[in-house]
């Protein structure tokens, strides 16, 4: 059952979650952005570029959607289940990219995803099954999992105290 019944609320959700998203990690200098210890090995920088990964796949798999093809998700010759594999690809594909391309890209995506589901009907949102490539899912389901509730998982390895503490560790040696 989905969480926001209206495309506003929906909408609402994406903006709200990314604002305070963007606010987590507002206070960080470029430096801090690009420390490889936020999640794990993975750098704020890193994790922001995962969400434009997700974020494109979900423009992509609409777009072919809206051409009558059934695009191969998550990924090509991938099942759901091979998910670590395809963000460990993700990771390393993006992991040279300098911050200032990171953040360019994470603000396109994002409003190239606000754009899609501005453009959406509610019925081709919420109707299960309405793209032959959802299954017997809604379009929702998809929208949620790549924007409003990644967005919040994303908060959530942004762990700007971790962050804090380790470069002030490293002034003080």
């Amino acid at each position: 059952m989905p969480r926001y019944l209206t495309k506003t609320s929906l909408l609402d959700a994406i903006r709200d979650t990314r604002a305070q998203l963007e606010k987590k990690y507002s206070k960080l200098t470029p430096e801090q952005m690009i420390w490889p210890g936020s999640m794990d090995n993975w750098s704020v920088k890193d994790i922001l570029a995962h969400l434009v990964d997700w974020e494109q796949r979900l423009i992509g798999w609409y777009q072919a959607g809206l051409r009558g093809a059934v695009p191969e998700t998550p990924g090509p010759g991938m099942s759901w289940r091979d998910i670590p594999t395809l963000n460990q690809r993700g990771y390393e594909k993006h992991q040279d990219d300098p911050l200032d391309l990171v953040m360019e890209n994470f603000q396109r995506s994002y409003q190239e995803t606000l754009r899609l589901v501005e453009g959406m009907s509610e019925e081709e949102i919420y109707s299960p099954g309405y793209y032959k490539w959802t299954g017997k899912s809604s379009l929702y389901s998809y929208i949620a999992a790549n924007t409003f509730r990644h967005y919040n998982w994303a908060r959530t390895q942004i762990r700007t105290t971790k962050i804090t503490k380790a470069f002030k560790n490293q002034s003080e040696q």
